[in-house]
């Protein structure tokens, strides 16, 4: 709800059966939800139910369990639909709202952001459930333009980047997986 809460809306007039109502819509944006797959995925359906036009992009990120790095294996963004990974010719008029739950290292999520503005990409807003303050602070430092939701910021990582308390591999969570 926050990271929609400044999208410009215009009033139309609604008929229901009962009478005539103005009501605020957003307006004229155009705007992408980019998940970090897999674990990003659960988190598409909410941004959805409240703007079904947007327009749905991925990108698979991987973490190498040795270096934390991460590794990109799939991208996909909205349209045009022939060019592989890059947003429409307009995207500098497009937010795009990268999504994943876990902000660990911030090592996914800055990659996600640099291969968006490197298609064009200007307005990103990045959202996640969990973070660790590392991981805030290599984002920001790495994209201070960009605007961050974070639902809970943990303690800090442990010895092997995992957010502490933290719920352990969000994408198992989500998707019942071990």
């Amino acid at each position: 709800y926050e990271a929609l809460s400044d999208l410009e809306t215009q009033d139309i007039t609604v008929k229901t059966p009962i009478e005539e109502s103005v009501q605020p819509v957003i307006s004229g944006k155009k705007l992408a939800v980019v998940p970090i797959l897999r674990a990003g995925l659960g988190m598409v359906n909410g941004i959805l139910a409240l703007v079904p036009s947007a327009r749905v992009g991925h990108i698979g990120l991987y973490r190498d369990p040795e270096t934390h790095e991460p590794h990109e294996y799939y991208c996909k963004l909205p349209n045009p639909i022939d060019h592989y990974c890059k947003l429409p010719a307009d995207c500098e008029e497009r937010e795009v709202f990268v999504v994943d739950p876990m902000l660990a290292t911030g090592g996914s999520a800055i990659a996600a952001v640099d291969f968006i503005k490197k298609h064009g990409g200007q307005k990103i807003k990045f959202m996640s459930i969990i973070a660790a303050p590392e991981g805030v602070d290599a984002l920001m430092k790495a994209h201070p333009d960009i605007q961050l939701y974070v639902g809970c910021l943990d303690r800090e990582l442990n010895e092997n980047a995992y957010i502490c308390p933290g719920l352990g591999d969000a994408g198992d969570r989500i998707f019942g997986t071990v």
